[in-house]
């Protein structure tokens, strides 16, 4: 029996309203539908992401893999050609895609071991960095979301924003958040970033897999762009408020980034979740996010 988590249910409605519901309803019959095509057989129990269903399964060779449906919206519709684009370089291994409806058959990881298991967080970060060293490394394909894109969108959306907080000195720091990234808007870049890369999103292989690299990457939101817009989720992943200009130094030397740039793109990050959360906001009701906020205090306390 396939079993949908309540919880996909429940967000998939918040977030995608009508569209969502009907595809929770249809969920079964699809993950049924992929199970046949692909020659696959369930060995466990449904899990989930924010917004996907997974299940873990095995090939028709005995191959373990995992099953994810997802319901296409635009920062999701370019997560194949991303994959394909990585070829399994630090990154999951796509082994089979349905371009009309988003569904993948991927490589089966270690879902129980992430690297937030890693007791020290220094550690943890180098090793997104390094992978995102890879990662980057890579020009994005096309149609893939442009950062120029979102982020000259972000920018028209600054003066409702501003207004929706109550706080003098939250709307002086998203103005200033906002001026760093007009600063660079006009050199977004073309690398292929992940855009969602934290702790849960870095996975161990299967024990006997042959996977020769210890950590792995999943779930992207592909964007083109600037790496300086990878770093964020790093700084705010079990947040130390006295780390993260620690964190940002580590991750800037390691992908061997401009700071001054990776500091605009970061406030941009900053930016761009804020704006996120104050989106249904009324006016002088809305606060800013207080970790990433502080992250922006820290940064702007740097030169350049």
């Amino acid at each position: 029996m396939i079993v949908i988590p309540e919880v996909l249910a429940v967000t998939q409605a918040e977030v995608n309203g009508a569209a969502g519901r009907e595809w929770i309803a249809a969920l079964p019959g699809e993950a049924a539908a992929y199970l046949e095509r692909w020659g696959l057989r369930l060995t466990g129990p449904s899990m989930h992401g924010a917004v996907s269903l997974v299940l873990p399964v095995e090939r028709t060779d005995g191959t373990p893999a995992a099953l994810k449906l997802q319901l296409l919206d635009e920062e999701t519709e370019g997560e194949a050609a991303a994959l394909r684009a990585w070829d399994g370089d630090g990154v999951v291994r796509l082994l089979e895609h349905d371009p009309l409806s988003g569904a993948m058959l991927l490589e089966r990881l270690d879902e129980s071991r992430h690297l937030s298991v890693l007791a020290d967080t220094t550690a943890a970060v180098r090793v997104l960095a390094e992978l995102l060293v890879r990662l980057n490394a890579v020009t994005a394909p096309r149609g893939v979301r442009r950062l120029e894109d979102v982020a000259a969108a972000m920018l028209d959306e600054v003066p409702r924003a501003v207004r929706a907080l109550g706080d003098p000195a939250e709307r002086r720091l998203l103005e200033r958040c906002a001026g760093a990234v007009r600063e660079v808007v006009g050199e977004a870049g073309g690398r292929l970033l992940h855009w969602d890369l934290h702790f849960e999103n870095v996975l161990a292989p299967l024990p006997g897999s042959g996977r020769r690299e210890p950590w792995v990457v999943i779930d992207p939101k592909p964007l083109a762009g600037d790496p300086g817009f990878e770093l964020l989720p790093a700084l705010v992943n079990r947040f130390e408020a006295d780390q993260v200009l620690p964190r940002f130094h580590l991750m800037t030397e390691v992908l061997g980034l401009d700071r001054a740039r990776a500091r605009a793109w970061t406030l941009g990050r900053v930016l761009q979740n804020s704006l996120w959360d104050l989106e249904d906001e009324d006016e002088e009701e809305g606060e800013l996010p207080g970790e990433q906020a502080e992250v922006a205090r820290v940064l702007l306390t740097l030169r350049g």
